[in-house]
């Protein structure tokens, strides 16, 4: 089938990155978003977002006519959705923007289209996606109705990017596209063949989705064991540092390193997908969730301990973003432990972001958003939460008299209080 004419709905961290790949290969692309900001400023051939590589991708796909914006779905041969997946209370699944975005898409169907979920996704909501735009066409057919032969083709397609290589890894990684048919699974995968140089592997919607989690979960229950190694070698007063780089010296021992907490869209959110799925059989994964999400406690007491030094500690917080050298701040641990400080009254914080250029909502009235060597200069207690590569290049020097709490271990090789 030709893909003349393509739409992604989305157009976020992986649906603007998807939007600019298609176009680049010279495809017609719609851009579907509710972000009134983010459409104007895609349209002038601008980005919303920081991403390496994309502001040239996106400003050359404007230019040349192959890429523009709007708020509403228009007709198209292929619609990729590429919307938020976050949890209600109780850690439940919210599949409200996967709704709304379903529902808007299935105004403008028409026969042979295809519609690809790429949002990180509980098992089971591409089918749901299909029921809800059956609803709204009962003049067309979806795969749960009439299988191989029916009028709309529907798939799953995760995501696997790193925030910072996402032009890159789009392109050079494997893709898992799980049809609700095979015939649904192969249009979607002549779809992605039109940028992606990796493999292209067929299975089902379901095991596409859970393929997406697992990978996840996985690196979450990692991350969990470095969480909690760093908590007994704080106990012992122990440099888990060194510790887990002479543990790693083993030839089939290959821990990760600790941090605050774990942030960011899908390791902070889809174990709970399957913990939701299947409750009394994910126990490891439930635990490691909690050890994760129980880091910036840890944290935020070591800070309070070191502020009682002093009568009205200055509190220097280096980062907000969930990794390095990025500007995304979802579920983001740094963000979690400046508002509890600030919240606690503990002392006056400064937040140092360097990829933002004003405070998350809720924090914007109540710290300051400070530059690197101001805000060390005039703190009593530094904590790195994140190491971005600035603070990478920071004299050692600058830290000589501050109670450095260091998450990220950047400076545990200069032997500086940990």
């Amino acid at each position: 089938m030709e893909f003349n004419v393509i739409s992604v709905v989305g157009l976020g961290y992986i649906g603007l990155p998807t939007a600019a790949a298609f176009a680049a290969r010279r495809k017609q692309v719609i851009g579907v978003d509710v972000d009134q900001n983010a459409v104007e400023t895609i349209n002038k051939g601008e980005i919303h977002i920081i991403e390496p590589e994309l502001d040239m991708l996106v400003h050359a796909a404007v230019t040349q006519g192959y890429l523009r914006a709007t708020m509403t779905p228009e007709p198209a041969d292929a619609f990729l959705i590429a919307v938020p997946t976050p949890f209600r209370e109780g850690n439940k699944p919210d599949l409200s923007y996967i709704q709304a975005a379903s529902r808007s898409v299935a105004a403008v169907l028409k026969k042979g289209d295809l519609v690809v979920l790429e949002s990180t996704s509980p098992v089971g909501a591409t089918e749901q996606m299909a029921a809800w735009m059956a609803e709204l066409r009962p003049d067309l057919s979806f795969p749960q109705q009439a299988g191989e032969n029916s009028d709309i083709r529907v798939a799953h397609c995760p995501e696997r990017v790193l925030p910072g290589h996402v032009i890159r890894e789009l392109v050079e990684n494997d893709r898992v596209i799980g049809g609700m048919t095979r015939r649904c699974g192969e249009s979607a995968r002549e779809l992605y063949r039109t940028f992606v140089h990796g493999d292209c592997i067929l299975t089902d919607a379901r095991t596409a989705e859970m393929c997406k989690l697992t990978e996840n979960s996985f690196r979450d229950v990692n991350i969990a064991f470095a969480n909690e190694l760093s908590l007994i070698c704080d106990h012992l007063d122990i440099n888990v540092w060194e510790l887990i780089r002479l543990s790693n010296r083993h030839p089939r021992v290959s821990i990760l390193q600790p941090g605050p907490g774990v942030g960011g869209h899908c390791i902070a959110v889809d174990p709970w997908f399957i913990v939701d799925s299947s409750p009394e059989h994910a126990r490891l994964i439930r635990m490691a969730r909690v050890v994760n999400d129980d880091k910036p406690h840890h944290v935020i007491g070591r800070v309070e301990r070191a502020a009682r030094r002093f009568r009205e500690p200055v509190i220097a917080c280096l980062g907000l973003s969930f990794k390095a050298d990025i500007d995304d701040l979802r579920e983001s641990p740094a963000v979690e432990i400046v508002r509890e400080l600030v919240d606690r009254n503990i002392g006056h914080v400064i937040a140092v972001e360097p990829n933002v250029t004003a405070l998350p909502a809720g924090l914007d009235h109540k710290c300051e958003l400070g530059q690197l060597t101001d805000a060390v200069s005039r703190a009593d207690i530094v904590v790195i939460l994140v190491d971005h590569l600035p603070f990478r290049r920071l004299d050692p020097l600058r830290l000589h008299d501050k109670i450095v709490i260091d998450t990220r271990g950047l400076l545990s090789q200069l032997q500086l209080v940990n």
